[in-house]
């Protein structure tokens, strides 16, 4: 019979709670944001009774003091939010706020900051929830070796997702967990029921699948495992080309680029058998199955930009993607201090245009401006200094954080897969698995 380490046992709970995410559309509704903030509060408490993983939970508190502080604070901000004030103070927070409220009923005494203080609410608690990651990150995930096990995982469950998505697409069934028909048939979506989170998320595995390649010392050893994880890339790869959705077939193939390149000028050690390897997944994986499952948008799949001037028709207005943004940046100006509150935006839309279908009316296209929008400039600085330490540390700068920092800028200005508790996890986790290894027992 086999048996786990302890610690191996805890980091296969993990890879669990890290499976409902996936299996449930990316944990993208209130209710499952409540379900997994308990599910994870419960097990970092039960990881902190470990003499070691609490001297690791220290060390990292020790290290990184400023982080930790900063957004600490950040998610007080969130609560002041939501929190029901005087309306008087109102007027001083969100003028803009105030003065829609008084021309439907001057005899508000009090309200909140966020448009829609529940979605704000549970917004709260995924962003606590995504700090208490990072901790039991930092306690369970302290060798190298941890690390490519995350990487083996998320191959693993990216195969799954992607060989659903397939089968789904080829035999055209429209609805999964979430109990929702998708708008398009004709892609893959899976478990998802946006295309484009569907491909970010396939993006990570793909690049875990490499990374898991790319550092499996022991080619003989391992021969079975490589083998698999070869053929989990092809899956994964169908998957994300038959999600048509341009941003993500974008950033495939720039990832690759960015590979091809790294191995051929920047690569110190020649490593003959992943140089092949990615050779293989250019040729055949990209073009050879990207010409088989889409040679009639071929085009398409890669002009991610031409979504932000495709109109929005309704019978009382068209509306483009490019509009959908320059209203979003206007409405961040007008709550420009202190935001309108995560999980507003739809609210805020429908205010301004009450004839558009709600599915319109639920992200921004553009993250970085909904951001600085719902969190208002104070929010945002709050945040962004609680990761600085990770984008300002050379020492951790290696192609994982270039490739991050690459998708984090393309999503920040042109999608909303940010706003996706599964998507904002596997940036979390990237950037800190690609750190330094200290292990301390």
């Amino acid at each position: 019979m086999m048996q786990f380490s302890k610690n191996k046992s805890h980091q296969y709970f993990f890879f669990l709670l890290v499976s409902i995410y996936v299996f449930f559309n990316g944990g993208n509704s209130n209710l499952l944001i409540q379900f997994n903030f308990l599910l994870v509060s419960f097990f970092f408490i039960f990881c902190l009774k470990d003499k070691n993983y609490n001297l690791h939970f220290k060390y990292f508190i020790k290290q990184n003091k400023w982080s930790v502080y900063c957004y600490i604070l950040f998610l007080f901000y969130l609560l002041f939010q939501i929190l029901p004030l005087p309306i008087d103070l109102i007027k001083f927070f969100s003028p803009e706020k105030y003065n829609y409220l008084i021309s439907l009923n001057p005899e508000f005494y009090f309200t909140s900051i966020s448009l829609a203080p529940t979605n704000s609410f549970f917004q709260l608690l995924n962003f606590c929830t995504m700090l208490i990651f990072i901790l039991i990150l930092k306690m369970i995930f302290y060798k190298k070796s941890h690390k490519n096990r995350f990487y083996l995982f998320l191959s693993i469950i990216g195969f799954l997702a992607a060989f659903i998505g397939a089968f789904f697409y080829l035999s055209g069934i429209t609805n999964m967990l979430t109990f929702e028909n998708y708008t398009d048939v004709s892609v893959s979506s899976s478990f998802f029921v946006n295309r484009n989170v569907f491909s970010i998320f396939l993006l990570f595995c793909l690049v875990s699948s490499i990374e898991y390649l790319k550092y499996s010392k022991n080619y003989e050893k391992n021969f079975m495992i490589t083998i698999y994880v070869r053929f989990f890339i092809i899956f994964i790869t169908i998957g994300l080309i038959t999600t048509f959705s341009r941003i993500g077939n974008f950033l495939l193939l720039n990832t690759m680029l960015i590979y091809f390149i790294n191995i051929i000028f920047f690569e110190k050690k020649k490593n003959l058998i992943f140089k092949n390897i990615i050779y293989t997944i250019i040729i055949f994986d990209i073009f050879i199955l990207g010409i088989y499952f889409g040679s009639t948008r071929i085009i398409d799949r890669y002009s991610f930009l031409i979504n932000e001037f495709s109109e929005i028709t309704n019978t009382d207005i068209n509306i483009s993607r490019l509009q959908i943004i320059k209203f979003s940046f206007y409405q961040a100006y007008k709550y420009l201090f202190f935001g309108y509150g995560p999980g507003s935006f739809e609210i805020l839309f429908q205010i301004k245009f009450p004839n558009l279908e709600s599915a319109y009316a639920n992200h921004a296209h553009s993250d970085l401006i909904q951001f600085i929008g719902e969190f208002g400039l104070i929010g945002f600085i709050l945040l962004v200094f609680s990761f600085s330490k990770i984008f300002f540390k050379s020492k951790n700068y290696n192609l994982i954080s270039f490739l991050l920092l690459f998708y984090l800028l393309i999503i920040l200005f042109f999608d909303f897969s940010l706003h996706i508790p599964i998507i904002q996890f596997l940036f979390i986790v990237f950037f800190i698995l690609n750190q330094r290894f200290i292990k301390l027992s």
